[in-house]
């Protein structure tokens, strides 16, 4: 899935609404041969070779997939990046999409509900990429009201993303929180790599 992020848009639209939400007028879709889409439908069915995933970046890339960006990818991040980077071509403010949540638990079902609608209707990509963007921000927010800890910690490889995290620090201030962003070690593999080192250090008896 990571290299295919078609297959990522696939799994997130079997979740969202079973085999019917796959719409052959959907480029993801259409990137499978049907003999090929009916074995996905079969595994995803059963859960075999079909984890279920957590990742926001995946998200991205399945977001990505289904506005024709990228369905295979040629290199890591690929999808991401052309996500970003077509948001950045939207031009005034764009508005979050609605969403719902339980608690500090967020339902993606309506901002998928709400992309395939703007999809159907032809709406500019660039500004369906840039409203996910906000709306992915306002959501930080609402976890940090959940929680209810004044300081923030953005970390983990979105953050590598310019867009979200400026809007998602933007909002945090104005919603009176501390957002912190890393400066010296990257958010991505770099910096989780650096912290298993020091946890590791951390655990070693008679070492700073």
């Amino acid at each position: 899935a990571v290299r295919e992020p078609r297959r990522a848009a696939l799994g997130l639209l079997y979740a969202w609404g079973g085999e019917a939400a796959w719409d052959p007028a959907l480029a993801p879709v259409a990137a499978f041969p049907v003999a090929e889409r009916q074995v996905l439908a079969r595994l995803l069915a059963t859960g075999r070779h079909a984890p279920t995933c957590t990742s926001a970046g995946r998200l991205f890339d399945a977001l990505a997939a289904l506005l024709d960006l990228v369905q295979v990818a040629d290199h890591e991040g690929q999808a991401a990046m052309a996500f970003e980077g077509l948001a950045e071509g939207h031009r005034g403010p764009a508005a979050p999409y609605a969403f719902t949540h339980h608690g500090g638990t967020l339902d993606w079902g309506p901002l998928l509900g709400a992309v395939l609608d703007d999809l159907r209707a032809r709406t500019a990509p660039a500004e369906v990429a840039a409203r996910v963007h906000a709306t992915l921000a306002a959501m930080i927010v609402v976890v940090a009201r959940h929680v209810g800890d004044d300081d923030v910690v953005l970390s983990g490889g979105c953050f590598q993303n310019r867009r979200l995290s400026e809007e998602a620090a933007a909002g945090l201030r104005a919603a009176g929180f501390r957002p912190h962003l890393q400066r010296r070690v990257p958010p991505n593999d770099g910096g989780l790599a650096l912290g298993q080192v020091l946890a590791a250090a951390a655990r070693t008896p008679g070492r700073d």
